[in-house]
């Protein structure tokens, strides 16, 4: 497979630019390319999963799945535990609940709020134990 003169520039580039974690020589493993992308997903998925991964990286839409990783709670508790105001809260659920990462239910005046399901708390729990395997943290 030939590559196009825009690799061969950027492969220049960053061999001159002195760095070792670019291949010295440009070859593709056509048999490998050609198996990995029709494993590939579409380009809509591509971009959900972007969307998804884009909100967990908000700071306060992670402290908020992180808490419900915990249990249910309502917007009170939410504002309370993460110190922003119930409105903050309230607009970064909308989003959160857009994406179904989370879901709610009404009891009487109050919302209570959880993970949408188990992929979700998967996805949590699978980012704090690489970040805690980093960390050197158990």
């Amino acid at each position: 497979m030939m590559a196009d003169t825009d690799s061969f520039t950027t492969t220049g580039l960053l061999r001159e630019s002195g760095s070792r974690d670019v291949c010295e020589d440009f070859l593709t493993d056509e048999a490998t390319v050609d198996k990995v992308a029709a494993a590939m997903p579409g380009d809509a998925t591509s971009q959900r999963m972007a969307e998804l991964f884009g909100a967990m990286g908000d700071p306060t839409r992670l402290r908020l799945l992180l808490a419900l990783s915990r249990a249910e709670l309502c917007v009170c508790d939410l504002s309370e535990l993460l110190g922003v105001s119930v409105s903050a809260v309230s607009h970064q659920l909308r989003l959160l609940r857009a994406l179904r990462l989370v879901k709610f239910r009404r009891q009487g005046r109050q919302s209570f709020y959880s993970l949408d399901d188990f992929h979700v708390e998967h996805l949590i729990r699978m980012g704090l134990d690489h970040v805690h395997d980093q960390d050197g943290i158990r």
